[in-house]
């Protein structure tokens, strides 16, 4: 059965959505990315080549943007300025795409998000007719904030990009869930499986994450792992978990019981 969802305009089949970074080579990136079944995968702007650099190898002729829906990212920007020039770069290399990833960082050290830059960076994109999807801190209100701006899709992080520390605050996820209508996709932070699929039994939309299976001993085998993941957490959200109980319940009914 087809559970796709929508981001802005574009509709997609996988939930799993991957980064291209951090890979021993560029054959087991590849092999690792089309065995996570992603549709989308996003790439650093100003780490990567894309065609600005005539003399280098071209990303894109790993990557093609015929197979996989290309994000490009913000990442190493400090600034909302900075950003969104690193955007409208990516704009004219890939022919007028307009789907972009921003992020602000505030701290090269924990690369945390600098919110404020966020947000104005954000509405500065929107103006200029790009659809953002916003990498951004658990924090409720800006979450708000950012959707109120007009980002299609709102990615707070679990907890420190590359840290693998798994969702550190998972009530703020879920309440940001709740809240906003856009889709939520847990970014940064991802370690294993089985956070992903918490990220998708809290009712996130999706999951993006690069170091967990790029530093994986085995990266293609965990790219599988987490294509199942997120499609296992996704199905325990839609059947709807059990109440939780202080107390033990018996499995097997005790009525008409014959007593010895």
């Amino acid at each position: 059965m087809s559970d796709s969802f929508r981001i802005g305009v574009r509709e997609f089949q996988s939930r799993l959505m991957v980064g291209t970074g951090k890979y021993a080579n560029d054959q087991l990136a590849i092999d690792a990315i089309r065995e996570s079944g992603a549709d989308i995968v996003t790439m650093a702007i100003r780490r990567v080549n894309l065609g600005q650099n005539k003399d280098e190898s071209n990303i894109l002729e790993l990557i093609s943007p015929d197979e996989f829906t290309i994000l490009p990212n913000t990442a190493g920007c400090y600034t909302a300025d900075e950003s969104v020039r690193t955007c409208k770069l990516a704009r004219e290399l890939l022919g007028g795409h307009s789907l972009v990833k921003l992020e602000v960082i505030g701290d090269k050290n924990t690369l945390l998000p600098d919110m404020p830059e966020t947000l104005k960076a954000a509405k500065d994109l929107v103006k200029e007719g790009f659809e953002v999807m916003v990498y951004c801190t658990d924090d409720f209100d800006y979450s708000i904030a950012l959707e109120d701006a007009g980002c299609v899709a709102v990615m707070p992080l679990a907890a420190p990009i590359g840290s693998g520390r798994g969702i550190e605050n998972p009530q703020a996820i879920e309440a940001i869930v709740k809240r906003i209508q856009v889709p939520v996709i847990v970014d940064a932070g991802i370690g294993t499986a089985s956070d992903a699929t918490l990220a998708m039994e809290l009712g996130c939309d999706g999951v993006l994450l690069n170091t967990a299976i790029a530093g994986a001993r085995n990266p293609v085998l965990m790219a599988a792992a987490m294509r199942q993941a997120v499609k296992a957490g996704r199905s325990a959200y839609l059947a709807g978990r059990m109440p939780k109980s202080d107390q033990a319940t018996a499995s097997s009914p005790i009525e008409g019981v014959i007593n010895s």
